[in-house]
Parts: C-alpha cells; structure tokens; sequence
C-alpha cells in the first residue's frame, strides 16, 4: 500500500475538535440575545486514529492466520498536558502499552515503533515523529507493559483565530435578526479559517503497509 493511501486512512480516520465548550458545552446564552457562550483553546487534541491504536506481529510474518499469531499490542491510558503560554503552544501526551504474547516460554524483548504526528486542518501533516517502545515479558507470563510518550510545538500565532472571524463565532443575535438561526460554520470561509487554527497530535503504531490493511479489514 503506497504512503499516501495510508495517510488518507489514518487521516480520514480524525474528527476535528474547531470549538469546545465554556460553561457548559453548546449551552445557549440569551440574556442579551441568542448566541452560543464558547471558549476555543489552542492546544491540539490529541487522539489515536482509528487502525493505529493496536498491533498484531505474525510468526511467521508472511502469514495473517490466528494460528500465527505472535504478539498483540495496544495503546490505552492517553493522557495530555499542555502549556499555551508564550509564543509557541506545548503538548505532551503519555500513553500505555498493553500486550500479550501467545507462547510464554522464556524472557523475551519486543520493540514496537509508535509515531506522533501533529496535523493542521485535519489534512496537512506539519510534523513526525517515529519513537519505539520497549516490552519486556517475564519467562513464563504472557502479558507485559510500557509507557510511551510524544510531545508537539505549535506556534500560538497560527492557532490564533483573526479577530473578524471570532466576533462571527460570539456575535449575539437577537430573535428576528437576519442570521439569527444561521450557524457561523456553515460559512466556508469562517469553517476555513477555523480549520486552519486547528490542530491535532494523533499517536499510534508505526504500521507497515501490511499491518494497516490487516488491521482495516479484518
């Protein structure tokens, strides 16, 4: 499978957070007009696209039966911290990895390669990053664990929403005005401008071609 198709897979796999909730999320505020009481962060969501999140090592690795199968790894447990003082937005996100091996005998040593990626509008890949982590299992267990974890910079300049797109985003509308049952982000160019501000750090295996498409369609 080539490099761009699997981009698109894991990609296509992200839901772009543009606006989350203040007070309580999407509530309305009509003491002084109809409007919508929001709050944006520019710190990236973070997430595990869909067909990253696990992994299954064959034995031998030409064969995709259940009787070949080796070892099984996912990620779990994501949890961030972000720092958006000061001109650049930090983001450091940490995770586990739970996995099993199907014959226990011996200590064994297995090496997973995760990527962190951070993308802008959903689309556009503005940085990568390929780390691996360490499993080790015990002679005679079946399960082991490990931690991981990827970090980002963002420039806060460019997760800065303009000025003339916020006030259409917290304008109030009153009952009777023109657009006041029209929803900002159905104008492309505010949804543009919103998409361009957004962004995320999505975390998973490093996949082969093979393992991706195991992986989406079994």
């Amino acid at each position: 499978m080539a490099n761009g198709r699997l981009r698109k897979m894991v990609l296509a796999a992200v839901t772009v957070l543009a606006v989350s909730g203040c007070s309580k999320e999407g509530a309305l505020d009509v003491s002084s007009g109809v409007g919508v009481s929001v709050t944006r962060s520019g710190c990236p969501a973070v997430a595990v696209p869909n067909h990253t999140g696990d992994i299954t090592i064959f034995n031998p690795a030409t064969s995709t039966d259940a009787s070949a199968i080796d070892v099984v790894a996912n990620i779990t447990n994501v949890r961030s911290t972000c720092n958006s003082e000061g001109p650049r937005i930090y983001t450091e996100a940490t995770f586990d990895v739970y996995a099993s091996r199907t014959r226990p005998n011996g200590a064994r040593t297995v090496t997973i390669p995760y990527y962190s990626t951070v993308v802008q509008g959903g689309t556009a890949v503005v940085a990568k990053r390929v780390s691996n982590v360490t499993l080790q299992f015990a002679d005679g267990a079946y399960r082991a664990t490990a931690s991981g974890k990827a970090g980002s910079y963002v420039d806060a300049s460019a997760a800065r929403l303009p000025e003339d797109v916020i006030d259409r985003l917290t304008r109030k509308r009153k009952p009777g005005d023109p657009d006041a049952a029209l929803d900002p982000l159905a104008d492309p160019t505010i949804k543009a401008a919103v998409a361009r501000a957004s962004f995320e750090l999505l975390i998973g295996f490093q996949l082969t071609p093979a393992q991706l498409q195991y992986n989406a369609t079994r």
